[in-house]
């Protein structure tokens, strides 16, 4: 059956009012995007020059991971002769003493976890001094100071439970988040961590990358899609006289959130030409990480050749919750992405955590976890709420002055005596 011709009229001016409003929004969209270009930035390193690309006047400051390890195998010699010239400067004598690693992982503000079990660490009386400390995200951000130890304690507690989003970061007008590089401004963030990481920070890390030590730190290069492993105690000791900025610059691109938070440009040359590295969150590529796995196979050859056995003993503090964690997802869009993607960073990071635990059992490395337990319930009203960091603290210190009950293995991988006991008691 046809329709009316006051039914067309009709369907004709929906029609062209909605042609209209399209043709408006485009408008609109095309003249704001004239007025809201994207960010402009040096051309990134072509893929033939990557392993060319140096930092101007710091050469060999950095790794990518995933590379043939020789650097860091090299710089990690280098290490252990400055450690052996420390120890006999010092007066002492006899076997090598225990070499302590620690690697801290991201989490956002879960990083009050790690900051709390660190400090009640201290009070308990047993904490290390580290040999060598890792830190991806908000792990690199506790990293400098839980190398340096406990006289930066104090400093370590205050990022940590006196912090407010608006300490964190700015948001961005909806326009703005669409046509430039992230949803928010994390100028506050820098801000804040040129507070701490400043001068004096920087000369004592030096001082203790003299004595054999090292700090290590990652992100990751967007343009290559690669993890990048920085020696900071190596920057913090060259001298240059821009290391300082480019010490606060990686620290930031470690806790740089993909998206959420804008990249950090990294200026670079290779083949005398200037480049710029953008780089994100460590964790875009891995939640914690302690070498690359093929760097034990050089450091037991050598060890071997040179007759030096030394006992070594790895801590690795996870900043989250291990369990599935349960919440019901909303029906909408933001909700289960974001749900997906929380759900793809916690595998990522039990993942990291088997890859560590081989790698420590075939190099004979003693395996310690922390993480934050299923028990803690704390309500969590937005990112950064001081309330709920605090609470985290008082959690990891509670339970680190009194002695912390370190996993010796990554979570499922062996069945707690618990459940083989009901097993032996209540066979098939």
């Amino acid at each position: 059956m046809g329709l009316t011709n006051s039914i067309k009229q009709a369907l004709i001016k929906v029609s062209i009012y909605y042609l209209f409003s399209f043709s408006f929004l485009l408008l609109i969209l095309s003249l704001v995007g004239q007025g809201c270009s994207a960010p402009k930035r040096l051309e990134a390193v072509p893929s033939e020059l990557q392993d060319k690309a140096n930092i101007p006047g710091m050469p060999d400051v950095r790794y990518f991971a995933d590379e043939d390890p020789s650097d860091f195998f090299r710089d990690g010699v280098e290490a252990f002769y400055r450690e052996q010239a420390f120890l006999a400067k010092s007066g002492h004598k006899g076997p090598l003493p225990v070499a302590e690693f620690l690697a801290i992982s991201g989490g956002g503000d879960n990083g009050a976890f790690g900051a709390g079990l660190l400090i009640g660490w201290t009070a308990a009386g047993n904490r290390p001094q580290f040999k060598a400390v890792t830190g991806i995200s908000t792990g690199a951000l506790i990293a400098p100071f839980a190398f340096l130890g406990p006289a930066y304690d104090p400093q370590l507690k205050e990022v940590f439970t006196n912090v407010s989003p608006k300490d964190i970061l700015k948001r961005r007008s909806i326009i703005s988040a669409i046509f430039k590089d992230a949803m928010a401004d994390n100028t506050p963030l820098f801000e804040l961590m040129k507070k701490y990481i400043n001068q004096d920070m920087l000369a004592a890390i030096a001082a203790e990358y003299e004595k054999g030590r090292l700090l290590l730190v990652a992100t990751t290069d967007l343009d290559a899609r690669r993890a990048v492993i920085w020696n900071m105690g190596k920057i913090a000791a060259s001298g240059h006289p821009n290391a300082l900025e480019l010490f606060q610059r990686i620290l930031l691109a470690s806790a740089a959130i993909p998206g959420v938070f804008p990249p950090t440009l990294i200026d670079v040359e290779a083949n005398g030409k200037s480049y710029q590295e953008m780089h994100v969150d460590g964790g875009a590529m891995e939640q914690v990480f302690m070498y690359p796995p093929s760097l034990g196979l050089k450091m037991r050859a050598i060890a071997k050749a040179k007759g030096i056995s030394r006992e070594r003993r790895l801590y690795i503090i996870r900043n989250a919750r291990l369990d599935p964690d349960w919440a019901q997802t909303e029906r909408r869009t933001m909700s289960i992405a974001g749900r997906a993607i929380s759900s793809l960073i916690q595998s990522q990071g039990i993942g990291d955590l088997y890859i560590i635990y081989l790698t420590a059992e075939r190099d004979g490395i003693d395996y310690n976890l922390a993480y934050i337990p299923e028990s803690f319930k704390a309500l969590h009203k937005e990112d950064f709420d001081t309330e709920y960091m605090r609470q985290l603290f008082d959690l990891g210190n509670k339970l680190a002055v009194n002695g912390y009950p370190w996993v010796k293995y990554p979570p499922g991988y062996l069945e707690t005596e618990k459940e083989q006991m009901i097993k032996i008691d209540n066979p098939k």
